[in-house]
């Protein structure tokens, strides 16, 4: 890459986080708790922003939806964090993700699941909520699910398009569906 194309890509890279950062200060006066050099790309969305935290230097890319279903709900993002396009975190109680988390693009993470009694309707059950907490330096692979009630331990790796139904232990390396534990990060 010449010089000039290189000078002009940082200055556009400049130009697209400064666009993020003002995204971030317009959350912030809706209610969200953000902090210092969140970047928010074009497309994401916060459903009440008031029970959003994030921390500082943290990302959202394009697309992602921040959706909490209730008043009660609590979103924690912590500091360095990133979250993939396209990404869905559907909260009725509470989600936290830890410190310098990496989430891929086209991930769906949710702490609720509709109730199963075999006497009425599935629409017509109402949702059971169980939270679910992602570590600190976690890395969740593109397309992967997180179901109600998971714990991500610190360190883990979650396969991309991996399942996530149960606990997954510190530096544990898991996959598929439903994910399962392949190796160890050492």
């Amino acid at each position: 890459m010449s010089g000039w194309r290189r000078r002009t890509h940082r200055v556009t890279e400049r130009l697209r986080a400064w666009r993020g950062y003002g995204r971030s200060t317009l959350w912030s006066w809706r209610g969200s708790q953000i902090g210092r050099r969140v970047v928010i790309e074009p497309g994401s969305r916060a459903d009440r922003p008031w029970r959003i935290e994030i921390g500082e230097r943290s990302r959202l890319e394009r697309g992602v939806w921040l959706k909490l279903v209730a008043d009660e709900a609590r979103l924690t993002i912590g500091s360095h964090v990133f979250i993939g396009a396209w990404s869905e975190l559907d909260v009725l109680l509470r989600l936290e993700i830890g410190d310098h988390a990496l989430i891929g693009p086209g991930c769906f993470i949710t702490d609720h699941n509709h109730g199963k009694a075999a006497r009425l309707c599935i629409d017509k059950q109402a949702c059971v909520p169980s939270p679910v907490r992602i570590g600190s330096d976690v890395w969740i692979g593109a397309g992967s699910i997180i179901l109600p009630g998971v714990e991500i331990g610190d360190g883990a790796i979650v396969g991309a398009g991996a399942v996530a139904t149960r606990r997954v232990l510190p530096y544990d390396i898991v996959a598929g569906v439903p994910a399962r534990v392949i190796g160890h990060r050492k």
